[in-house]
């Protein structure tokens, strides 16, 4: 593995209603440095992209343990463009299905093959020390034509292919294989690019990661094209939570999460994976005396790894036996008799609240 592409300030900005301020995608791009993201995707490479010439001298100042990236049709113009601004890797797109050949661009499978070849030389001739390429609707191509594709694109220079599964219909299992496949025929590095109209984008960079896929494009609190794409943290967390795969600062993501959010003008649900401020909030009976007792058998790693906080509340679904273990923990022990009182009057109390009791209105009914 070689790590995750963000595509926060391409594939996010496509989202509708979604504009990222100058200054703003400065602030995302140096926060996910700071996590330790290997690639950033800074936007398209088009002369329209106006701001994007500042942007690249900005970062490429402020950032050194990122690549930088840009995203390419196969136009010559546009890889002109792409090249004056000497990005570290310049990710040229191109169909691979029958439909987008055939029904969206009206060309044939040759004319792909050809246009695609001589877009990679022309990259490399201008000076581009990297060339990857994205095989758009991957997931839906004539599998026989995929490995040509590739094939050609190996032949031309370039160092990698991006599979993208481009209206979410993947599964895990059918990734995994894809990848597997692809691999034992290509010795370039793949990637894969997920979308999320089934749910499963997340889970389909994970699959193909361990599958043997060298990369993953991912994109912060998953923003993208319609249902979205991979989840930057959710991946990003996983990797470096389970099993240290990955040295990822995991206290960075909810920074990085909340500064997408309100440029976004996007909520992040309290349950959200790894930055939801809920996630370590429990009242349940069993749950509850379980994490007193010992944190790992409701918790999959510790709050303090994404800067979160546990928090243990009683109501009306905490049980005796939990309520008691949080008593102690509060410094108060009490007899049977009048912890049956308390874990009454508790249960009462934040049933008429509808809400778990803070420990103030805990102790005003211990000392009541």
């Amino acid at each position: 593995m070689k790590g995750l592409i963000d595509s926060t300030l391409r594939e996010g900005e496509q989202a509708p209603g979604v504009f990222f301020p100058l200054a703003v995608k400065i602030k995302i791009a140096k926060l996910l440095a700071r996590v330790g993201i290997e690639e950033i995707e800074l936007g398209i490479a088009t002369p329209y992209n106006q701001e994007l010439p500042l942007l690249m001298r900005i970062l490429r100042r402020s950032i050194r343990t990122s690549r930088l990236a840009l995203w390419c049709r196969c136009v010559a113009a546009d890889i002109d463009f792409a090249a004056a601004l000497a990005p570290d890797v310049l990710s040229l797109s191109i169909p691979a299905s029958d439909l987008h050949i055939y029904e969206k661009l009206g060309r044939s499978r040759s004319w792909v093959k050809d246009t695609l070849a001589k877009a990679i030389r022309h990259s490399l001739a201008k000076g581009i020390p990297a060339v990857s390429v994205g095989l758009e609707d991957a997931t839906r191509a004539d599998e026989d034509f995929l490995e040509q594709l590739i094939h050609t694109a190996a032949q031309a220079g370039a160092v990698r292919v991006r599979l993208a599964d481009t209206v979410g219909i993947a599964s895990p299992a059918a990734i995994a294989g894809l990848i597997h496949r692809i691999a034992r025929k290509s010795s370039l590095e793949i990637g894969i690019h997920a979308h999320n109209d089934f749910g499963m984008a997340t889970a389909n960079g994970i699959a193909a990661l361990e599958a043997g896929a060298d990369w993953a494009d991912a994109t912060v609190l998953g923003i993208g094209e319609r249902a979205g794409n991979s989840r930057l943290e959710e991946v990003a967390g996983y990797l470096a939570l389970r099993g240290d795969r990955r040295p990822y600062k995991t206290e960075h993501l909810r920074p990085l999460c909340l500064t997408v959010a309100h440029a976004a003008a996007r909520q992040i649900p309290g349950s959200h994976p790894l930055v939801g401020e809920e996630i370590f909030t429990c009242e349940t009976g069993l749950h509850l005396q379980g994490l007193t007792r010992n944190p790992t058998t409701y918790e999959p790693y510790d709050p303090e790894r994404v800067g979160g906080q546990r928090r243990l509340l009683l109501g009306r679904k905490s049980g005796k036996r939990a309520i008691q273990d949080r008593l102690h923990a509060l410094g108060c022990a009490l007899p049977e008799e009048r912890l049956e009182q308390v874990v009454n009057l508790i249960r009462h109390q934040a049933g008429s609240k509808r809400r778990p009791l803070n420990d103030e209105e805990i102790s005003t009914i211990i000392s009541g």
